[in-house]
């Protein structure tokens, strides 16, 4: 009677966990195909930071696709992220914006329309369907551009060669979106880098840690976590290893150009004028419209 019993009593335990579980992946899809309005004073607050002008003018139209599916954790700020890159690009002219969750979009016809694609906030992007993969590839290495912001690297775990596109994949984070941490100019003289003035900073966000891939030298390093700052340095769960790890950097992949940004779990960073600008001035890279050296500079660490 016990053994009946308790193979019961696991039955139903095994069966509410899966309940738990399903019940939360469907809000999470709802979640994903109903993004929150983002409210008049928070577009108030994303305009004042925007830059008033694109660094270069366009060679030509510019036009990006913002893709912000989630397979894995969704993140509440993706709605303002899409307007902050939406409400930059109609200010200053330096490109337009079409966003998407299909993945069906990933098609080779479909992307021909397109300079870069912006990868919002995506997280566990599987790429599964015949030629979804071939045609993201070919769209790069063909000299268009990739753009990601934040989870873009908690993508293609399956896929390494998108990873090491990507430049990076996630590992941990404990810097969590709560603490305030410091973070390293680590090219002062960078182009990308003239928004902050030759300095660091310090940011209420989310920090990851990046997995280092066999390519990581390929990638240009431009902000990095600060580990000389106390606050940053006793997180919960940091390192020593953790010194420099890279934040923001671009590279060249074929004949196309890649910017990765990891700030922007909060909505607060787009309110921050010389972020934008830094993303800003990404993007134009990724687009082939601001020429910038990205040839590899060797890591510290």
């Amino acid at each position: 009677m016990m053994n009946r019993y308790s193979l019961c009593v696991g039955l139903l335990v095994t069966g509410a966990v899966a309940l738990v579980f399903v019940l939360f992946m469907t809000g999470c899809a709802q979640k994903q195909k109903q993004l929150s309005p983002v409210s008049a004073s928070i577009l108030e607050k994303i305009d004042n930071a925007a830059p008033a002008k694109a660094t270069v003018k366009p060679a030509k139209s510019r036009k990006i696709l913002v893709f912000y599916l989630c397979k894995g954790y969704y993140h509440e700020s993706i709605p303002v992220t899409n307007k902050a890159i939406e409400l930059m690009g109609k200010k200053t002219g330096a490109y337009k914006t079409v966003f998407s969750d299909d993945m069906k979009i990933f098609d080779a016809k479909k992307l021909a329309e397109f300079d870069a694609i912006l990868f919002n906030n995506t997280t566990h992007l599987d790429f599964n369907k015949p030629g979804q993969r071939q045609a993201l590839m070919d769209f790069v290495k063909g000299g268009k551009g990739i753009i990601g912001l934040h989870a873009a690297t908690d993508n293609f775990y399956n896929w390494p060669e998108a990873a090491e596109m990507m430049g990076g994949l996630f590992v941990a984070h404990p810097w969590t979106a709560s603490g305030v941490w410091a973070i390293k100019n680590y090219e002062p003289n960078h182009p990308l880098n003239a928004a902050f003035k030759g300095e660091g900073f310090k940011v209420r966000d989310e920090i990851y840690r990046q997995k280092k891939l066999s390519a990581v030298e390929n990638r240009r390093i431009l902000l990095t976590l600060d580990l000389d700052d106390p606050a940053t340095k006793n997180a919960k769960g940091a390192m020593e290893s953790d010194r420099d790890m890279p934040v923001s950097w671009i590279k060249d992949y074929g004949k196309g150009r890649i910017f990765f940004c990891g700030l922007g779990h909060n909505n607060e960073i787009y309110y921050r004028p010389a972020i934008l600008q830094h993303e800003l001035d990404g993007i134009q890279f990724a687009l082939g419209d601001l020429k910038v050296d990205a040839t590899p500079v060797k890591e510290s660490k």
